[in-house]
């Protein structure tokens, strides 16, 4: 596809955006929760560079999927540990899913015929669709490994522990995989998903508005 300058004037925004929404919302959580730590370390705070993790960020800017700085917690101040680690894991991935339905719902009601607008509309559903669903994938670092990890009894969550330090090497080696071999693992696994989701919040103005992204 050839470089387009304002395509990707309007998507480096929305991506910062959608990290800094994700790990908000995580630091946020976890203080509902009984644990200030991210408030404390300034990451309760909507400023982009608080949350960006550089090899995250090329992923996702590149690919489409990547992941942010994770939000420092504090366990210990959980009440019940296993649960709120699972609520506080989820809210960053929902946080995101909660966003690409605002931006469906306005697909749907309002397109505005100006292509900067319906271009914003359409990388706010899709990225924040993205990295809502690749944080899900219960693989560290990622959130669905930290949700999968407290469902487990204890004893499979500690050998789930102990396979997990090489989770980010998979990780990035599965990324690879997919965009320079073409294995499609992440297109299988997310692509269905991720355009059912779209399609589902912004109805059939999401395909009469894709041909915007491709030219």
């Amino acid at each position: 596809m050839p470089f387009d300058i304002i395509q990707w004037i309007v998507k480096i925004p929305v991506l910062l955006f959608a990290i800094t929404i994700h790990e908000y919302a995580h630091g946020k959580a976890a203080l509902w929760l009984g644990d200030p730590t991210a408030k404390n370390m300034g990451r309760l705070s909507f400023n982009p560079v608080c949350h960006i993790d550089i090899l995250g960020a090329i992923c996702l800017f590149l690919f489409n999927f990547g992941w942010a700085k994770p939000v420092p917690v504090d366990i210990r101040y959980f009440k019940n540990t296993r649960r709120d680690v699972i609520i506080m894991s989820l809210a960053g991935p929902l946080a995101n899913i909660a966003i690409a339905f605002l931006a469906g719902v306005l697909i749907r009601i309002f397109v505005f015929p100006l292509e900067v607008y319906l271009q914003a509309l359409l990388w706010l559903i899709l990225l924040n669709i993205g990295l809502g669903l690749f944080n899900l994938l219960p693989l560290p670092p990622l959130d669905g490994s930290h949700v999968l990890e407290n469902i487990l009894p204890p004893a499979a969550a500690q050998k789930y522990r102990d396979v997990g330090r090489y989770g980010p090497f998979i990780l990035i080696g599965i990324v690879m995989l997919d965009n320079f071999a073409h294995t499609g693992i992440i297109s299988r696994i997310l692509i269905g998903p991720m355009f059912y989701l779209a399609h589902l919040f912004a109805g059939d103005n999401l395909f009469r508005l894709l041909p915007l992204l491709r030219h």
